[in-house]
């Protein structure tokens, strides 16, 4: 590499961190985000659960929700439980809508964690509250989409909640701070893989 290379790259990174250091200059302290996790991609749920290990890195508390998965043991389940006094975790799923076949049953567990999220979310203690797979609970409208988006529009002002699962409703994209969608590429299950420990579960 030659010395002009250099200065070249030199001058070029020298700007770039003088526009850096204007920007970042105009940026507020942080408050309560709500971010979205969507989209037929693998990860949703394992995103949310990396922003729970980031909150117990900074000594802080969570609260987690799940309202689908149901009863079945999950490494992220045993994983967390490890951590009694900075984790709330709630198992309130009766399970895969396929699994359970009885629409009142899931509606009525779906009540039940919804109930369980609004006093997570109210909990000053809890910097983060992850709700995972509501997006199934309101896209199989077992819960008020009214009620849901205003309870979370209307969250501490220093909360964050993660919100998981496909088909996120619109009217809670459109008041979400962050909102992922991942997108499917390629899946082992479509290669006649069944879920795996520590990778799907």
């Amino acid at each position: 590499m030659t010395d002009d290379v250099n200065a070249s790259h030199h001058a070029a990174k020298k700007a770039l961190k003088a526009e850096r250091d204007v920007m970042m200059s105009r940026k507020r302290d942080g408050a309560g985000l709500l971010i979205v996790n969507t989209g037929d991609g693998k990860g949703k749920t394992t995103a949310a659960f990396g922003m729970a290990a980031r909150t117990l890195g900074w000594g802080q508390r969570v609260g987690i929700v799940q309202f689908i998965k149901g009863k079945w043991i999950t490494g992220e389940r045993q994983f967390f439980a490890r951590f009694p006094d900075q984790v709330v975790y709630k198992v309130m799923g009766e399970g895969f809508t396929w699994e359970t076949q009885d629409r009142a049953r899931d509606i009525a567990a779906a009540q039940a964690a919804w109930a369980a999220s609004l006093e997570l979310i109210a909990d000053p203690s809890l910097s983060l509250v992850i709700l995972d797979e509501l997006n199934i609970a309101l896209r199989y409208d077992y819960l008020d989409l009214a009620a849901v988006i205003s309870a979370l529009a209307g969250r501490p002002a220093d909360k964050h909640v993660c919100v998981t699962g496909r088909n996120a409703r619109q009217e809670l994209i459109e008041i979400a701070d962050v909102v992922t969608e991942m997108s499917l590429v390629r899946h082992p299950f479509d290669q006649d893989f069944k879920a795996q420990r520590g990778i799907d579960f």
